[in-house]
């Protein structure tokens, strides 16, 4: 399985962190082992990454969220646009 990396900002990383299992409710359904970063420089850049099973999947469902994915994103302060990076 590959490994995907999203990077994107966040608008309070404190607020963000709280939001891990829905973040992982969300991924799961796609690739395992999700992993959260917080930038060393305590700037508000967060990343994600999961090995993907269904990278189709992943990216259908970032090009276009659900009204309830774009709830959780808004709720945990997610701030577009995102910077995707695969293992190569």
């Amino acid at each position: 399985m590959p490994k995907l990396v999203i990077m994107h900002a966040v608008e309070d990383v404190e607020r963000w962190l709280k939001g891990k299992e829905e973040r992982v409710a969300v991924l799961g359904a796609f690739g395992s082992n999700v992993t959260d970063f917080v930038a060393a420089d305590g700037s508000p850049n967060v990343a994600v990454s999961a090995e993907v099973h269904d990278m189709d999947g992943l990216q259908a469902m970032m090009a276009s969220p659900s009204d309830e994915t774009m709830a959780l994103m808004q709720k945990h302060g997610v701030v577009p646009p995102f910077t995707n990076y695969i293992e190569a």
